[in-house]
């Protein structure tokens, strides 16, 4: 909106604005939402972006409503590489370049004594209060800066488009960072990458096959994870270099007989 109304169209800037926003928001709800747990707050977070979305609908005048926003204009990144829209190398090089940094951040994150915390009131909840952490309020920041790279994501989309509507806050766009998070496995660093490139791998190869009908082999794959591989694709490849680990291990022999 901003890009389009002239008010800031420099890129970066615009992620960093994003990402303000963004995290405002989700402090703001985090602050409701994580007072409930599990399939409730599965659902209030739905909610929430429907809210969102009809919101921006109601306020078409500036938003552009479910028509959305058109030839947005951008900046030159660092004032020399413009963005073409015939040949995107620019903004693929320019969208690696920012899902790197992101990613080096939350590892940094993961494996900060902050982290560690993440980690523990995962595994148990009771005894993170019981030692005297924080739980709500890390709980809430853990939230916040998730909605921050998610205003990222959502800026990179629209720069890199010069496009943007409100299907980035449909039920269509959470259902599918979901199923990239079951394909590559969930609660893990790297499920995330791997789960996306399964999901677009899968999506091009199975439209390819079944223009009609694609979506029913991608329903039926999650319905295989979910019953033998909860751990996702990064699930399958631990066990199965677990399983190749033990059948080299030597068996042990009794004392006294040679090797």
């Amino acid at each position: 909106m901003l890009a389009k109304h002239g008010i800031w169209t420099e890129p970066i800037g615009g992620l960093v604005i994003a990402a303000i926003v963004a995290g405002l928001v989700g402090l703001a709800s985090g602050l409701v939402l994580l007072r409930t747990t599990g399939l409730t707050l599965l659902m209030l977070t739905l909610c929430t972006m429907g809210l969102l979305e009809e919101s921006a609908n109601m306020a078409a005048e500036v938003t552009g409503g479910f028509d959305g926003l058109d030839s947005l204009p951008i900046k030159p990144i660092f004032g020399k590489f413009e963005f073409d829209v015939l040949y995107s190398s620019t903004q693929y090089l320019y969208v690696l370049g920012v899902t790197l940094v992101c990613f080096v951040f939350v590892r940094t994150l993961v494996y900060s004594p902050f982290g560690h915390s993440l980690t523990g009131i995962r595994e148990n909840m009771l005894r993170m209060h019981a030692v005297g952490a924080p739980v709500r309020w890390r709980l809430v920041l853990c939230y916040s800066i998730s909605a921050a790279l998610a205003g990222v994501a959502g800026a990179l989309w629209a720069q890199a488009n010069a496009y943007v509507n409100l299907s980035t806050l449909g039920l269509d766009r959470a259902a599918t960072v979901l199923i990239i998070l079951v394909l590559g496995g969930h609660g893990r660093l790297y499920g995330s990458i791997v789960g996306a490139v399964a999901y677009m791998a899968l999506s091009h190869l199975l439209s390819k096959a079944y223009p009609t009908a694609w979506q029913l082999g991608l329903g039926l794959l999650l319905v295989a994870i979910a019953l033998f591989a909860r751990g996702g694709i990064l699930g399958i490849f631990d066990n199965l270099i677990a399983w190749l680990r033990k059948d080299r291990k030597p068996e042990a022999q009794p004392p006294g007989q040679p090797r």
